[in-house]
């Protein structure tokens, strides 16, 4: 989103969920971003097939990949989210079965 600190965050993320082409000088389009996080995703499931896998990352970047593969976690899920929160993904050939919130 930017290359540094920017004090109306909200704001940001919010004017990003609106126009996935959007970014601060410095940062990233929500496409990219989204693109950059499903590629990372789809290699690790692949060379960890049948496994399970942890995922730290973002809460912005994580609802931009449950995005890619359902639409309904979108701006709205995102601002619903505790800092911090955990979700399971659970995955069958590549598709997104079940999403379950394991930190409450």
């Amino acid at each position: 989103m930017a290359g540094g600190s920017i004090d109306n965050f909200d704001e940001v993320v919010y004017k990003s969920w609106g126009n996935f082409y959007f970014s601060l000088s410095g940062g990233e389009t929500g496409y990219f971003a989204q693109d950059r996080g499903v590629t990372s995703l789809k290699k690790t499931l692949d060379k960890y097939y049948g496994g399970n896998i942890v995922i730290g990352t973002h809460g912005n970047i994580m609802v931009l990949i449950m995005n890619y593969y359902d639409k309904k976690y979108n701006y709205e899920f995102w601002y619903g989210l505790n800092m911090p929160d955990i979700y399971k993904l659970s995955f069958d050939n590549g598709s997104l079965r079940e999403v379950n919130r394991i930190w409450v």
